[in-house]
């Protein structure tokens, strides 16, 4: 069984799946996806969020703002530890740095990130970490900031070997989306080769990013299992052995007890 990392099940057009996230379950079931972490990107829209995902067992949620949310409710170390504390949320985020969609100066997007690591670290919880242009101050960050002290994820990792390997070096996980599976993205399928497969993890990051063959239609988890069976295929394993895997890894992160079969 795959587990899908990282996702937005509140952003999904459920009118499509009858109203609700029974159809979206039983869609990624069929593919043999059995668990998914929806990630919070604003604080206004997390209760919603959180009451969504709540009846479901297969559902686990993060708390957190994302770099490119602003004009909304700005998080501080105490609302986040807080929130933190609800027996669904397994990670603080997803946060970070995007220097490609802001512009001007951007030392709000830095003290924000700064808040959700301490966050992190007082909570107990892993850390979701996007970044998209940035690479040398989120890096700098995490190491300023010992996010190795919480651990966590870099989602949607869309970077060469060097980034990973510090990210490595510092305890993240490094998580892998429907990019890999896009034709042009031979120097991302090298990184996949490459990863320590105890720190593996694949997502959707859904409804952006949909895999070949479905790429630039609306994502769901049940097409995570492409993104699976690229990586299974670049590193010469099965995708059940892939599926084993990566299941594990994001029990360890997480703290879940999420099964592979």
């Amino acid at each position: 069984m795959l587990v899908d990392s990282h996702c937005h099940l509140d952003m999904l057009d459920l009118d499509s799946y009858e109203g609700g996230l029974d159809g979206v379950l039983a869609a990624a079931r069929e593919h043999g996806v059995g668990h998914m972490l929806c990630v919070s990107v604003s604080l206004e829209d997390y209760p919603a969020m959180l009451s969504l995902s709540e009846p479901y067992d297969q559902v686990s949620v993060s708390v957190g703002v994302h770099p490119n949310h602003q004009n909304g409710l700005e998080p501080d170390v105490e609302d986040l530890t807080r929130l933190a504390q609800h027996g669904k949320v397994v990670a603080i985020g997803e946060t970070g740095l995007d220097y490609f969609r802001s512009e001007g100066d951007l030392e709000w997007q830095r003290e924000r990130m700064r808040r959700h690591i301490t966050a992190a670290r007082l909570s107990g919880k892993p850390l979701i970490i996007h970044t998209r242009d940035a690479r040398e101050d989120t890096l700098r960050i995490l190491q300023e900031e010992r996010a190795s002290e919480a651990g966590g994820v870099m989602h949607c990792f869309a970077e060469d070997w060097d980034m990973a390997s510090k990210a490595l070096d510092l305890g993240f996980y490094i998580s892998f989306s429907g990019i890999v599976t896009f034709r042009n993205a031979g120097d991302l399928r090298d990184v996949a080769r490459k990863v320590p497969a105890d720190r593996l993890l694949v997502e959707s990051d859904c409804p952006y990013l949909a895999p070949v063959p479905y790429r630039g239609k609306p994502n769901q988890p049940a097409w995570v299992r492409f993104v699976a069976e690229q990586i299974a295929e670049l590193r010469g394993e099965s995708l059940e052995e892939l599926a084993s895997t990566t299941t594990g890894n994001f029990n360890t992160l997480f703290g879940t007890s999420v099964t592979v079969a």
